[in-house]
């Protein structure tokens, strides 16, 4: 059985609860990613901001990224997958809340991230297709 922690790109950079959405910005062209998880002073998980939050949710609504703090989008519970937990239960979990990308969880932990590609890279060629399907319905 594969697992999330087989899959998962290890090391996931995090932006904290308090700092500004232009440190996320940044982070994220320094990582090369759309998106980051928001961990709070605790080091546990609060959230999740993406590329597409500080444009629609911050720049568009005429709101400062300079001041405007990741933990001000990082609004509900994110939508995470255990690391032990088999890669099909990563595949419902992108399905229910029609995402691409997981935060990887140990105990409390963040350990690293799941994306769509890396269960498309694991999966046998013709398959493929049929994830992609079942993740974008």
């Amino acid at each position: 059985m594969t697992t999330a922690r087989d899959i998962m790109t290890p090391g996931a950079e995090c932006v904290g609860e308090n700092e500004t959405l232009e440190v996320a910005a940044r982070k994220m062209r320094d990582e090369n990613v759309g998106a980051l998880p928001v961990c709070g002073t605790d080091n546990r998980l609060k959230g999740m901001v993406t590329d597409r939050d500080i444009a629609v949710k911050c720049l568009a609504e005429g709101q400062d990224p300079k001041t405007m703090t990741a933990g001000e989008l990082a609004a509900g519970k994110p939508a995470t997958i255990g690391a032990d937990d088999p890669v099909e239960e990563a595949l419902r979990t992108m399905k229910e809340h029609q995402v691409r990308r997981l935060p990887v969880i140990d105990g409390h932990d963040l350990v690293g991230m799941l994306a769509q590609a890396d269960i498309a890279r694991s999966m046998p060629d013709k398959s493929i297709g049929d994830l992609l399907e079942f993740i974008s319905e």
